[in-house]
Order: C-alpha cells, then structure tokens, then sequence
C-alpha cells in the first residue's frame, strides 16, 4: 500500500508541482489510513471498500487528538476531516487515471461543506509597533526587520519568504518575482522602506551570516543555513512578543494584513488578487467582508444616528 501511495506523491511533487505543505499534508492523510488499513487487516487498495473509508473517517472523527490532554474533549475538527477526504479522494482519482487500480470507490467521499473563516489581520497602530526598526546591527535583527517589512510589504507567505533567492531580488526596480503554489511565478512591488530594509541587511548582516554551507537563498539563520518552516515562524513570534503585541498573531496574519490594509486603501480587488498570487478570485474576496466588518464599526461608532 505504500507504494502506491508514494508512486501518487511523486506525481503530486513533479508533475502537479504543488506545494512542499501541500505533499506533506498528502503524505500524512494517507499515511494515516495505511496504518489504519494495516491495523484492520487490510494489506492492499484492490480490498478496500467505501465502507473501509467511511469506517477510517469515522474512526478519524472520534479519535483524541495527539496534543490534548486524556480528559480533553476535543475531536478532529471539520476543517481537518474535509483536508483527509480530499486526499483519499485526489489519491483514488489518481491511481483511476493511470490505470492503477480497477475502480475508484473514494468518488462518492462527499466533502463536509466548510465554514469560511474571515481572515484576522494586524491593525495598522499594531503593525507600526511591529516593524520599528532594532536598534544596532546585530545580523538576526536585522533579518528579522528584513523578514518582516517584505512580508507585510508584498504580502507573500512563510514558504515564498523562506525559498526567496538573491536572483529574484530586483530592488533597483523595486521588485521581486515570487515562485507561489504550483511553482507559478508573479511579481511582486517592494515599497520604500522594506527594500531599505532589505538592503541594510544585506550589505550589513548577511555578508556576517554566509559561510561555506550558505545557499543563495536571502534569508539565513545564524549558522548560515536555510530557515526551517518552524524556525523563521518562532523568530517573528518573538518580534510580535517584543513589540508588545499581546493577541495571539498566527504566521498568515502579516499577508492578511497586507490584503486587507490595501483594500481598506482603495485597491481593486483584482490587484489585490495579482498581489497574493490567487489562481481564483473567490479566494481574495474573503477581504470584502472583513473591509466591510471595519467600515460596519466605523459607521456605528461614528454616525450620530447609528
């Protein structure tokens, strides 16, 4: 069973092109069913039935989590059962596609409708408490304010800032081109103050931080290595806490802020669209109505009669 499922992950990783989260989350949504399977004497797909999936799905719903406590109460959430019957679901149309397996019996998995969640940003007074820049030239600090100002400044994600390289930088055009989900390609404006951001640190503090194990990658850790996923989101939990911010801020939160800070702005939506490297624009409309919650407030609180 594993190496169908690994035969499906190679082609998610070189012919999709999705994204490195995207093939993790694949991985360990099969993963899970494997050792299911395995546990319930399953020992090949031809033998799994849709009643195998839907007991997988069910067993999923009830199972505890791994980070809550015995007595916890808390169960998978809808959000994480939808992503597991995607991925069976994608799996199975696979393996269908390329005559791997005779039938496809995930196709009648129906998907739990999901709740839209509106995307929660930093307030501009928030923001401005963020990005004051450090005193000194300590080389971390200055690639955090590096990290941060570009983040907020060109709305990209914690996996497009990690993979950025030296040659996508354009600053004397005041750009950058940004390698986004499916490994599409888009430019990117940096404003004023992120690229001389972006340029304090890399006259100052790279060159301090570069050593024979270095890649061309612009942001490296002390030891002049590439960020891990979780490393570079601990150093911008760490600003946040510097700066005073005391609400939980999660790593999305700078690129809402981004969006929603330039629709507030007057921006169109399908610049904003552009910006974040959205394949479909129902995805970016999701900041309409967080604009609209804020000018809801403002009304109320200011009109006389409101």
């Amino acid at each position: 069973m594993e190496t169908l499922v690994e035969e499906f992950l190679q082609h998610v990783r070189h012919e999709r092109g999705q994204a490195e989260h995207t093939q993790r989350t694949y991985q360990a949504q099969l993963g899970a069913f494997v050792a299911w399977a395995g546990k319930n004497g399953l020992q090949d797909w031809r033998s799994v039935e849709l009643s195998h999936l839907m007991a997988f799905l069910q067993h999923e719903r009830g199972r505890r989590l791994a980070t809550e406590p015995a007595d916890s109460a808390r169960r998978l959430s809808p959000e994480s059962l939808y992503v597991e019957i995607a991925a069976l679901r994608a799996f199975y149309r696979f393996c269908e596609n390329e005559k791997l397996l005779d039938r496809n019996v995930a196709e009648h998995l129906t998907l739990p409708r999901r709740w839209k969640r509106l995307p929660k940003s930093l307030t501009q007074g928030e923001i401005e408490q963020l990005l004051r820049p450090p005193a000194g030239e300590d080389p971390s600090a200055l690639c955090n304010q590096a990290i941060l100002e570009l983040a907020y400044a060109s709305g990209l994600r914690l996996s497009e800032l990690r993979q950025l390289r030296l040659e996508q930088l354009h600053l004397d055009a005041g750009f950058v081109t940004v390698i986004g989900k499916g490994n599409k390609e888009r430019v990117v404006p940096v404003g004023r103050t992120a690229i001389a951001a972006l340029t304090r640190y890399l006259t100052v503090a790279r060159p301090r931080l570069v050593n024979r194990r270095s890649t061309a990658h612009v942001f490296l850790t002390r030891r002049g290595t590439l960020f891990a996923p979780v490393t570079l989101w601990l150093r911008i939990k760490q600003r946040v806490r510097q700066a005073g911010i005391t609400r939980r801020v999660t790593p999305h939160m700078l690129r809402h802020s981004f969006a929603t800070h330039l629709l507030e702005h007057g921006a169109d939506l399908r610049v904003i669209q552009e910006l974040l490297g959205h394949a479909n624009i129902s995805t970016t409309e999701v900041y309409t109505h967080v604009a609209g919650e804020r000018l809801r407030t403002i009304h109320q609180k200011y009109h006389p009669r409101a």
